[in-house]
């Protein structure tokens, strides 16, 4: 497989803002269900997409199966998607996307674990119930959990997906079956059989004095943890993993976070959450409605900070496409 870096030709500060749009379900459970697949929380989304539209940013909802197979799913997203307000992303959950042939394990959560017939279907339906539904191509792919695998760009090609938003760079994954990105560079790359996917990754990286992957590992490795050395490395400022979302992260640390990889040329960020985080009771983020508010306050908080500050301004990602293709790519591996 063909794998270029994307030359940029971004030189002020561009942020895309993605919401992984789904159904609710247990955060804690080792197993999925096919069967929690309710979306009521979209019924909030309009509280989140008002603070998108007062800091002009053009949200992508990466949505699975079950919010473009629901009525409740297409009234509360096809006005934003239609109107050109918010761009849509297809966000593959095998264990509620059909067809079900699949064991239902953890590993089996990583799209990119399945035989390739299988995540091929499963993806070409979820595209088929997207343009159904909202009536439009989703062009934008994200695979849930990050879960992509050996054949997801071959695919993504055969089914005309432009951009790919699923690594998440200093992040590892492999332990429950997942992919490993803890060395993944926090770069666009042109992607798949013909170097024609623009892969765009999620924000994140090791912060600090030391930001070495394989210190963060040994530092985190269980008996360690029980020491509280990693907590103990990031007071110290020596190393922290770090992702840009308002989930888990303060204010303070994604403005951080941003300065951090802006001094070491960053331009191209990416901010991700998950769409039930925006009613309480859904994800561990947001137990309640102080824990909602602070959420909000955040968004707008960074928002504020990313453009009067770094004098950064929002974007998406196929104007991001256009723009690198434009630059032209420059080979790195084949």
């Amino acid at each position: 497989m063909m794998l270029r870096a994307a030359v940029s030709a971004i030189s002020t500060p561009q942020l895309i803002v993605v919401v992984d749009t789904e159904e609710e379900f247990d955060w804690r459970c080792a197993v999925y269900s096919r069967t929690s697949t309710d979306i009521g929380h979209l019924r909030r989304i309009a509280d989140l997409q008002s603070l998108f539209e007062a800091h002009g940013v053009h949200p992508v909802y990466a949505v699975d199966y079950p919010i473009v197979s629901q009525s409740l799913g297409i009234e509360a997203l096809g006005p934003l998607v239609t109107s050109g307000r918010a761009s849509v992303a297809a966000h593959l959950h095998p264990w509620v996307s059909p067809p079900f042939v699949e064991d239902l394990c953890s590993r089996n959560t990583y799209p990119g674990n399945l035989p390739r017939q299988q995540e091929a279907e499963k993806l070409r339906q979820l595209l088929h119930r997207i343009e159904a539904g909202l009536g439009t191509p989703a062009q934008i792919y994200r695979a849930g959990r990050h879960g992509i695998g050996v054949n997801t760009f071959a695919i993504l090609d055969e089914v005309g997906i432009e951009v790919d938003l699923s690594p998440s760079p200093a992040f590892d994954y492999s332990a429950d079956g997942g992919p490993d990105f803890s060395t993944c560079p926090a770069v666009p790359m042109w992607v798949g059989p013909h170097g024609r996917i623009l892969s765009i990754p999620s924000t994140g990286a090791f912060v600090g004095h030391v930001p070495n992957p394989s210190l963060y590992r040994w530092l985190t490795c269980p008996q360690r943890r029980q020491w509280r050395l990693p907590a103990l490395a990031a007071r110290l400022r020596l190393i922290e993993r770090m992702r840009l979302s308002p989930e888990g992260q303060s204010l303070e640390e994604m403005c951080r976070l941003t300065r951090w990889l802006h001094r070491r040329g960053t331009r191209l960020f990416v901010l991700s959450l998950h769409s039930p985080s925006i009613e309480p009771g859904h994800t561990p983020f947001v137990r309640d409605a102080a824990e909602r508010d602070d959420l909000l306050r955040r968004l707008d908080g960074y928002f504020t900070f990313f453009c009067r500050e770094l004098g950064g301004a929002p974007t998406d990602p196929l104007s991001t496409r256009r723009v690198m293709g434009n630059a032209g790519p420059r080979s790195l591996a084949a």
